[in-house]
């Protein structure tokens, strides 16, 4: 075979843009990327703050254009950069740049709202996303899904929960499915008496059993708020109703999502607790990409255990499902006081507990105001986003380690 041939009919290379390149989803994505040379081409990365750690990458994998959010790391991120051809760029137009940039794919993993808007320009560009942002659709999944429709940009979900249910559902549509589950480890917390929880410390709720997260998500983990969260925005990626949507506690972190038909089959979507598995299947999608990820030796793990939440001993998750149910801004008022009051836990303002109840009382102040009416559209779900912080951030006021 002639080396013509096969240059004439190799697949071109893949374009990846990663907006959240040197986070945990950032840094699995380039393990992904480096372990199938020959198979994509990263057109740019982009990050919040760490100049060194996105200089690094973008050297590493070969990006074109780096940005940075944070506009006084731009003479940090230029230094790191230099010689190297890749060309800087600094502050929120930076990583809209860089989401709008041609690709094939935009990986969103830019953590909490600050990512909703610069995946959502790459959503405008009519570039396909391969979302691991959590907040887009929990803030702004109406607007978000409906723009992407709109367009004819694809979504595809690398949260392991929603990928495992997309690999799961294999093409049928969401009128034919009874019930979607999202199983959930159960966290640090799993077998702790209420007592016990309540006296958590920071420390205490990091240590997760399965999942290496950042430390957001992972307080989030401990308290189920993480699955209540992803139950939105599963209602978004796959235009499912909420009450036929649950949860299922699965401690060893094997089956990330079910799902039940009209006919009485279930479907289930398996794998090793490794992030790199659902971000190779987004990244490859619709083809396969190899990975060095552990197989899984369903025979060596033995049994695989399944239990229905406690809403007494994590009320996050009792307090998620009510603003899913409720519908309208509820989501993105729970989302915003969650993630204020999560970083409160973890600066040690208030306990662990105070996480659930301070975020029940934020989403019926707003209730009771009448102001949980859908935002229309992206701007004013951040809005909304805003307004929550501020006065959630208020009832803080005064507290001290």
């Amino acid at each position: 075979m002639s080396l013509a041939f096969v240059q004439k009919h190799a697949k071109p290379l893949k374009k990846i843009t990663i907006l959240g390149a040197t986070g945990s989803i950032g840094r699995s994505t380039e393990a992904v990327i480096d372990g199938a040379p020959g198979v994509f081409e990263v057109v740019a990365v982009a990050n919040g703050s760490d100049a060194l750690g996105l200089a690094r990458v973008a050297r590493v994998l070969g990006a074109k254009f780096a940005a940075i959010a944070d506009p006084a790391a731009y003479a940090e991120l230029k230094a790191a950069l230099a010689g190297s051809g890749i060309e800087a760029a600094a502050g929120p137009e930076a990583l809209k740049q860089a989401a709008c940039m041609e690709s094939d794919l935009v990986v969103g993993a830019i953590a909490g709202a600050a990512g909703v808007e610069p995946t959502f320009a790459a959503i405008e560009a009519g570039r396909d996303v391969a979302l691991a942002n959590k907040e887009c659709l929990v803030c702004a999944g109406e607007p978000f899904m409906r723009k992407a429709r709109e367009l004819g940009v694809r979504v595809l979900p690398m949260d392991s929960e929603h990928n495992a249910i997309f690999q799961a559902l294999g093409g049928e549509s969401a009128d034919r499915i009874e019930k979607m589950w999202l199983t959930a480890s159960g966290g640090p917390f799993r077998e702790w008496s209420a007592e016990r929880i309540a006296a958590a410390t920071p420390e205490q709720a990091l240590i997760h059993p399965n999942w290496a997260m950042g430390p957001k998500v992972t307080v989030d983990s401990a308290s189920l708020m993480n699955k209540g969260l992803e139950l939105i925005e599963a209602m978004h990626i796959f235009g499912i109703e909420a009450n036929r949507l649950d949860v299922l506690v699965h401690p060893q972190s094997i089956v990330h999502g079910l799902v039940s038909f009209a006919d009485g089959a279930v479907t289930a979507g398996m794998a090793v607790p490794d992030m790199k598995t659902p971000i190779a299947h987004c990244l490859g999608w619709p083809d396969r990409v190899t990975t060095r990820v552990r197989r899984l030796d369903l025979a060596q793990i033995g049994a695989l255990t399944f239990e229905k939440p406690d809403f007494a001993r994590f009320p996050a998750l009792r307090v998620a499902m009510d603003a899913l149910a409720a519908g309208g801004a509820m989501p993105t008022i729970l989302n915003a006081a969650n993630e204020v009051m999560v970083a409160a836990f973890l600066d040690k303002l208030i306990g662990f507990n105070e996480i659930a109840s301070r975020v029940e009382a934020i989403c019926e102040l707003f209730e009771r105001e009448g102001a949980h009416r859908a935002p229309p559209d992206v701007a004013s779900a951040l809005g909304v986003d805003h307004i929550v912080r501020e006065r959630a951030r208020a009832s803080l006021e005064g507290l001290s380690r």
